[in-house]
């Protein structure tokens, strides 16, 4: 599998994150992440490469509030949590970026200067 980044056009980060990686000249597919979220496969993998859940959720948008799901994700167990994602692409964390053998979720330039040396 070639890199993918699952990313929402509007969001600068994920801009960012495109950016560094046409300079760097790594070839991606971007892919839609509001109308194509991740499958939970996928979403799994992440899981494991970040070891942990709330890595995977986008707390500072509008829907994470608007489902209260600082509250409700305390009591959800993981596939519960993973389905969702599944079904709402606005509660990943974005940039998330996945190829074969590793993953990562958001845009830090030093984090990502180790992961692409």
């Amino acid at each position: 599998m070639s890199l993918k980044i699952y990313e929402y056009k509007n969001c600068s980060t994920c801009r960012n994150a495109k950016k560094y990686l046409t300079e760097k000249e790594i070839s991606f597919t971007p892919i839609p992440i509001r109308e194509t979220p991740p499958s939970v496969s996928e979403l799994q993998f992440m899981l494991k490469q970040t070891g942990d859940i709330k890595r995977l959720l986008n707390t500072s948008g509008v829907d994470y509030r608007k489902l209260n799901l600082k509250d409700k994700i305390k009591t959800m167990s993981e596939e519960e949590v993973l389905d969702l994602l599944n079904t709402n692409g606005n509660l990943i964390k974005r940039p998330f970026i996945l190829n074969d053998s590793f993953g990562t979720t958001g845009f830090k330039e030093d984090e990502w200067n180790q992961i692409f040396k």
